[in-house]
Formats: C-alpha cells, structure tokens, sequence
C-alpha cells in the first residue's frame, strides 16, 4: 500500500524534499515505517529520536497504518 510521508526540518534534508510517496506492506506499522525509512535513508540512523505523526495526530510504534495515511516525520528540536 501507498503512504505519503511529509517531513519537517533535519528529515526533510535527509529526504532530499518536503514528501515522498513510501510503498509499506499491508497492515505496517509506524514501527515497520522507521525501520525502512532506515533502510531506504540510513542517516534517520542519527537522530535521537524520531516521532511520528499520522494524519495530524501522534501516534505510537504498534499504530497500524491505512492506504493513504499520510505519516508526518517530526525530528528532535534543539533550541537555545
């Protein structure tokens, strides 16, 4: 199935743009997600942590994903 991921600040650099279209077994999970966006951009590998939201909600790793959702990739802020 076809999800669109939109990403914001270090993830869109490692993206190499704002969205992509990401192709994820039936019935995958946000956890299923982060291990092939690994795969596919290993530099996700050196984020501290990267969370993610679907359809403008936050969700946890065992959120199972629909055709079409679209997965917000929200990286560590730093600040000063």
């Amino acid at each position: 199935m076809n999800i669109e991921i939109v990403a914001f600040g270090i993830a869109k650099d490692i993206l190499k743009g704002k969205s992509i279209q990401l192709e994820v077994a039936s019935a995958a999970t946000v956890e299923q997600v982060k291990k092939q966006l690994v795969n596919d951009y290993p530099d996700f590998q050196t984020l501290a942590s990267l969370q993610l939201a679907v359809n403008a909600e936050y969700v946890v790793d065992d959120y199972v994903l629909n055709e079409n959702d679209e997965v917000v990739l929200i990286p560590p802020v730093s600040g000063g």
